[in-house]
């Protein structure tokens, strides 16, 4: 089989399945991985398919930074019932940190305790929402503020965080990998996001199925740190599989 014939099957299987293996591949065309990959570099370089760790994706696997006043149209109502799952999460603590975010901050909507609650946020906008809340004590985190997400980051925020901890961190993220982990696309706030991470007993992740085998430039943990991944309805059977296998509780907002 020449490299024409190869490009071809690999174009066809990529039609039919949306990604393909280098190891199935291999196996499949009874060729190397190496040969492989060049053949995948080749279609990527003409604009064909995304390279992936592993094989290749007619998507682009790395999602792009944008603003949060366009990210909140997004995926509304998937947000929305998140968000209504979240809270039931936060039971008998006292202190919970909301990250920054669109999917995080429509639980600031639904959070109304009937008892005393301390929420630290980076994030003006949840500041703001709860600030006049019954019940509840804001900590906002200070620090420079980021256009792109209306929150702070760096050491100021970071330094702030030394002496702190917290029952729940309800956090959002741009991409979920198996391999890479969880990341955003502002590698400012990674390294905050990585703190707050640190500090908290139980983390939740707030992600619709969007953000499912996607990276963002910047890496804030593994798999393995996350206790629960709140999602939607649309992510696939063998991603909850994987993610239950990695000790990961799933929760599916319906």
């Amino acid at each position: 089989m020449n490299i024409t014939e190869r490009h071809q099957l690999i174009l066809q299987k990529l039609q039919e399945n949306g990604k393909v293996d280098i190891q199935e591949l291999s196996d499949s065309l009874q060729v190397s991985g190496v040969t492989i990959r060049k053949d995948l570099k080749l279609l990527e370089e003409k604009k064909l398919l995304y390279r992936t760790k592993g094989g290749g994706s007619t998507q682009n696997p790395y999602t792009i930074e944008r603003p949060i006043n366009e990210k909140e149209f997004i995926k509304m109502e998937e947000k929305k019932r998140i968000a209504k799952a979240a809270v039931e999460l936060i039971g008998h603590n006292d202190s919970i940190i909301i990250g920054s975010g669109t999917t995080v901050f429509e639980l600031t909507r639904v959070l109304h305790p009937n008892k005393h609650l301390t929420v630290i946020t980076p994030a003006l906008k949840v500041a703001l929402e709860l600030c006049n809340r019954p019940h509840i004590d804001v900590l906002q985190i200070g620090g420079l503020i980021h256009q792109s997400s209306f929150a702070a980051a760096g050491s100021f925020a970071e330094r702030l965080l030394d002496d702190i901890s917290c029952g729940v961190l309800f956090v959002g993220v741009d991409g979920i990998d198996p391999e890479f982990g969880l990341s955003i696309t502002n590698l400012a706030e990674a390294s905050l996001n990585m703190k707050m991470i640190s500090l908290a007993q139980t983390v939740v992740v707030m992600a619709d199925s969007s953000k499912f085998d996607r990276r963002g430039i910047g890496r804030i943990c593994s798999l393995e740190q996350v206790d629960y991944i709140i999602t939607d309805g649309q992510v696939a059977s063998e991603t909850v599989k994987m993610l239950t296998e990695r000790g990961v509780k799933v929760i599916i907002a319906e």
